[in-house]
């Protein structure tokens, strides 16, 4: 391999064909001189555009037709070397950094020299080793392309914003899971919002036994085995229900108000008081009829109960997981409405938890957001609720249901394969990695390999291809022709 020319951030490298060398990538191009090498990152392979390679194709096209007879003579073997010239690689790579004195950094103010310089290609696990990426709590992820074992470090994720996305059936939802089992090993508390029922058996091992994490995975499923009582809310977190679960109109909330402060004062805060109060107030009937719409819609979804027997506290959930576990969060089986209800109730709770240190922190892990989240939770969850300790992490294969400015601001983002360049363009504009990076590799990546991207590997882009779990799928299509 032989340095050609730089343009920008972008170094362009000749390659022969024997020379093995695919997207994502390392090479280093060595300086003997400098005693330094330029860290540089595959993100395309072209053919080399060289002066006359048309004709030479044509000719050779030309005197291989079946219709000439004869006999090729090449006494001094010029036809090897030509062919050679005419598969010969162009390689287009990003520069990452310097590698000098064993040491890596982001800085690449210099070039190597193109007559003296050596490229030549750099295992990931060395490129892993110089980033120092696994060296206090590793997670094993997967494997490289030379088949080394890759591992990222877990508080690469504390305290993160992550983003897991790609095309459906390329291995989202399995990578997500890995984090969580992840993170459960190393005593951390998780809440899992489940749209479809994936994580339910996350517990039990591929042929149905109970796993290592069992006694640390719970499963709560609204309305079953996860209702609450009325005197366990505060007010703040039913009036966000209220409003933006149920769209409750302001006067009608500020009448709410008035009547859960006085049920609250006279210790009779409950479904069925609750009911009475509004069935005997005294107001406008159209706010009547507003409350009691909503008061219906409350009973209707069987999340609240006056059955002490039949409730439970979050505090007593997190009480389970304090030394790291799981609470599942079922929607599958939830409406629109419900789901809704009970993500306003789950979210007002933690914060509340979180504000009066009850729980030091918790990771959330939030599968197609966009069903359930409203629109100002977006922002709220990314500042607000991260400073007092809700660490998010989004999985989606719909990149454009998540706003731009998520994207700039996220930590990290564990990136699975897209073809569809709408749905690339969206993901490219994360502030982590140049755009055509993303572009160029997401594209190409096989069922189950991933392009880590931030923190999680110091901003150095790396293609892993993630490990299998020992863990019951679900969440896969039902078919018919097995």
């Amino acid at each position: 391999m032989r340095l050609y020319r730089k343009e920008g951030n972008t170094i362009q490298i000749l390659c022969f064909p024997n020379e093995r060398v695919e997207k994502g990538d390392y090479l280093q191009v060595e300086d003997p001189k400098k005693e330094k090498a330029l860290l540089i990152q595959v993100i395309d392979v072209q053919f080399a555009n060289i002066p006359g390679i048309m004709e030479e194709l044509l000719r050779d096209s030309t005197n291989n037709s079946d219709d000439i007879n004869g006999r090729d003579l090449d006494p001094l073997d010029v036809a090897s070397q030509i062919t050679l010239i005419q598969d010969a690689r162009l390689l287009l790579c990003k520069i990452r950094g310097t590698i000098q004195n064993g040491k890596l950094s982001v800085s690449s103010d210099w070039l190597p020299s193109r007559s003296k310089s050596i490229t030549k290609k750099l295992p990931t696990q060395t490129l892993a080793t110089l980033l120092k990426i696994n060296e206090k709590m590793p997670i094993y992820v997967g494997e490289t392309k030379e088949f080394s074992p890759l591992k990222v470090d877990v508080t690469a994720l504390d305290g993160k914003l992550n983003i897991v996305t790609g095309k459906k059936g390329t291995g989202k939802s399995h990578f997500s899971k890995l984090l969580v089992l992840s993170l459960i090993d190393y005593g951390a508390p998780i809440v899992v919002l489940d749209l479809n029922g994936e994580y339910t058996h996350l517990g039990y091992t591929s042929n149905g036994k109970e796993s290592e994490h069992y006694a640390k995975i719970h499963v709560l499923t609204p309305a079953s085995n996860f209702k609450v009582m009325l005197s366990q809310i505060k007010l703040r977190v039913m009036i966000n229900i209220l409003i933006h679960a149920l769209n409750l109109p302001g006067t009608s909330a500020q009448e709410f108000r008035r009547i859960w402060r006085f049920l609250r004062e006279h210790t009779k805060l409950s479904l069925h008081e609750l009911g009475e109060a509004i069935r005997n107030r005294q107001c406008n009937h159209h706010v009547k009829d507003a409350l009691f719409s909503r008061y219906y819609t409350l009973i209707n979804s069987g999340f609240f109960t006056d059955n002490p027997d039949d409730a439970i506290t979050l505090e007593d959930c997190f009480e389970k997981i304090q030394t790291g576990g799981v609470l599942i969060i079922n929607l599958r089986d939830t409406s629109f409405v419900d789901r809704q209800i009970v993500v306003e109730y789950l979210l007002g709770k933690l914060v509340e938890m979180l504000s009066c240190w009850k729980i030091k922190a918790v990771f959330l892990f939030a599968e197609e957001a966009h069903l359930y989240l409203r629109e100002t939770y977006w922002n709220d969850i990314v500042t607000r609720m991260r400073h007092f300790g809700v660490f998010t992490t989004f999985v989606t294969n719909q990149p454009d249901t998540i706003r731009e400015n998520i994207y700039r601001q996220a930590d990290n983002i564990f990136l699975f394969n897209f073809t569809n360049e709408h749905d690339l363009e969206t993901v490219s504009r994360a502030a982590k990695v140049d755009s055509e990076t993303v572009k160029s590799i997401a594209r190409d990546l096989p069922p189950q390999h991933c392009l880590l991207l931030g923190m999680a590997v110091k901003d150095f882009p790396i293609v892993v291809k993630v490990r299998a779990l020992d863990v019951q799928t679900m969440g896969q299509t039902r078919l018919f022709f097995t």
